[in-house]
């Protein structure tokens, strides 16, 4: 098949070897061309017979250059050889992982191209084509050192094959340059066609190389990485490989473009799979990497409770409570409810189909496992699914709905009475979540939070006992910010919610006093039906002494203080407490100043400064221009 001229005898050896052997026959026949991208095994293909027109070229090379390019033969010779065996494996194993055979191929191509440029160079001529085509010493070099670069690569991925995907740590020369990328591409390798040991080792090797710089994880996602963890992650019958693959998610999706790559790889079905059936040390990494998706993506979060993720999050925070159902009949209820709850949680595990592939007895021996796990993992495991239903709840009407009907709320309520701590925080931080988005959604304000439903009660009881009992202002701050939220729903006469409010106006710490005001704002705030009776409530309870000190403060306290001082002027002008606090003087002097920087105040200050004037004694109607 081949023919060469001036050629050793032992490339005529490796001659009649390729003929028994022809480049042709390591290909299947059914490849197909077209506008498509190119197969693998296509690429290769052309390769090969690239490699041959450089070996038939060198048959008609000058015989004062016969030996330069004798030498490179022997390497394209080689070379196409290694691409025999690249084609070979790529056919036989459906699971290869081809980026970076199929970058090492165009580097291959551009060096085969250079090759056979020098030996055309290098064949006979008349004087003339040899003066404007003349090959030096420099030239052969380059172009050896080309492809000894090439053979070292094609090496390097022949080694890794035959490995089965064992990870190898040798550097070709392709990446030479960012030894990172020879790394990511034999993890992601092994990841593909290792066995599990090697599998769980790449992972955490990639879960590794993730949390040291963003421009790791950018790597290992654009080398394809996430298909191969999300299939690690499935691996039901190995904990450790689960644990692997979760934690290398959550440390390559710290950015919302990166978790938007992980949700189009379908993760978030496998993810919920995982999170029904799985032990509790891998709960513990699978919800992390929940709260951090959610957090990081609108789109994600509202996946998350489209696929139920809500029930296998609120089932662990209800597991070791110990409910007081004799007391009464409405809180019994809820607890039947959490019954049901687990029923429908083991009836998802049974017929899952969001992904996951379980088995009834991997199934029963998870169960056992949870059965006797050490109350610290159980603990953990609670931490992190009220850090998730914090995330997911924050600003979804949807998610904050799944979770008050799932009787999160109740839930959450125990976690802030009984536990300290970060599930505490967590918990009460997701209270708050769902009584903002309450705030402005009417239908789950009223769903949610009735003034006769249980875990409605039992929440704002926690609330109140956090604001006046805790000290730490992170706990008090999302507490008031929640009952603020909730003040459209309580009735006049419950003046229990006003007082702590009010005792927080003087607050030694500016944030909670700050926070206290906007609270109390909502309540006499004029979309408040009940403005009057609350701001009557305020007064009584000495509100304008602290007031009028918090407006002393920073300029943050200062708006909402004056806010509020507005608020009361209009509910309550005529209360001697405020003539005798000088509000209409404070107000007068305020007026301009916070005007200017907030336009939108401007009607406020203005009706409260005229409800002043009307009501106090000695004031002048004209004191104030009209126009601030």
């Amino acid at each position: 098949m081949y023919q060469f001229n001036n050629i050793t005898n032992d490339q005529n050896r490796r001659t009649m070897q390729m003929r028994m052997t022809p480049a042709s026959a390591c290909i299947p026949t059914t490849i197909t061309g077209g506008d498509e991208e190119k197969t693998l095994q296509k690429e290769l293909y052309l390769l090969i017979l690239l490699a041959d027109q450089v070996i038939k070229s060198a048959a008609n090379v000058d015989p004062s250059k016969g030996d330069h390019c004798s030498e490179l033969v022997k390497k394209v010779d080689r070379l196409s050889h290694m691409l025999c065996a690249a084609v070979r494996f790529s056919v036989a194993t459906p699971s290869l992982y081809d980026r970076p055979l199929r970058c090492v191929s165009d580097d291959i191509t551009k060096n085969l191209d250079r090759t056979l440029a020098f030996v055309r160079k290098c064949k006979h001529s008349g004087f003339l084509r040899q003066v404007f085509s003349m090959t030096t010493t420099a030239d052969f070099r380059k172009v050896s050192s080309l492809l000894e670069s090439s053979m070292a690569d094609m090496k390097w991925l022949l080694a890794i094959f035959e490995s089965e995907g064992g990870t190898s740590f040798s550097l070709p020369p392709i990446a030479c340059n960012d030894p990172i990328l020879a790394w990511v591409w034999a993890y992601i390798s092994t990841l593909h066609m290792g066995q599990l040991k090697d599998r769980v080792d790449a992972a955490n090797e990639l879960a590794s190389l993730a949390g040291d710089n963003d421009r790791n994880k950018k790597m290992i996602v654009e080398e394809g990485g996430i298909s191969p963890l999300l299939k690690l992650l499935k691996e039901n019958d190995s904990p450790e490989a689960q644990i692997a693959a979760a934690t290398a998610l959550f440390n390559v999706g710290t950015d919302q473009e990166r978790v938007k790559l992980i949700v189009d790889a379908l993760a978030i079905p496998m993810i919920v799979g995982v999170l029904v059936d799985s032990p509790v040390r891998v709960q513990i990494v699978v919800v992390k990497l929940v709260a951090k998706m959610a957090e990081l993506d609108l789109y994600a979060q509202e996946e998350f409770v489209r696929r139920n993720v809500t029930r296998p999050l609120v089932s662990p925070l209800s597991a070791d409570l110990v409910w007081n159902v004799d007391s009464n009949r409405s809180v019994k209820s809820s607890v039947d409810s959490d019954v049901e709850l687990n029923k429908e949680l083991t009836f998802e595990k049974n017929n899952s189909s969001n992904g996951g592939s379980y088995h009834s007895d991997a199934s029963s021996s998870h169960r056992k496992e949870r059965e006797t796990e050490a109350p610290e993992a159980r603990h953990m495991l609670k931490v992190c699914c009220g850090e998730a239903l914090w995330k997911l709840s924050k600003g979804s009407v949807t998610n904050s709905r799944k979770i008050t009907e799932t009787r999160g709320l109740l839930c959450l309520a125990k976690m802030i009475e009984k536990e300290k701590g970060e599930l505490q925080f967590n918990c009460l931080m997701a209270v708050m979540e769902i009584t903002v988005v309450a705030e402005v959604n009417a239908d789950l304000r009223r769903a949610a939070f009735k003034t006769n439903s249980p875990a409605a009660k039992a929440v704002v009881d926690q609330l109140l006992r956090v604001v006046q009992q805790e000290s730490d202002p992170e706990l008090q701050i999302p507490a008031i910010i929640s009952i603020g939220c909730l003040a459209r729903t309580f009735p006049a006469r419950e003046t229990r919610i006003i007082l702590p409010l009010v005792s927080q106006l003087g607050s030694r710490n500016v944030d909670v006093a700050t926070e206290s005001a906007v609270a109390l704002g909502k309540f006499v705030c004029l979309d408040n039906y009940n403005r009057s009776q609350h701001s009557r409530a305020i007064i009584e309870f000495g509100g304008v002494k602290a007031l009028m000190k918090l407006l002393r403060a920073g300029d943050s306290a200062q708006l909402h203080g004056l806010e509020l001082l507005c608020y009361l002027a209009l509910s309550a002008g005529n209360s001697k407490v405020l003539e005798q606090a000088r509000a209409l003087h404070t107000l007068e002097g305020a007026a301009r100043q916070v005007v200017a920087q907030h336009p939108q105040m401007k009607d406020l200050f203005l009706d409260a400064i005229h409800h002043l004037t009307l009501y106090q004694a000695g004031a002048h109607p004209h004191r104030l221009p009209l126009s601030l």
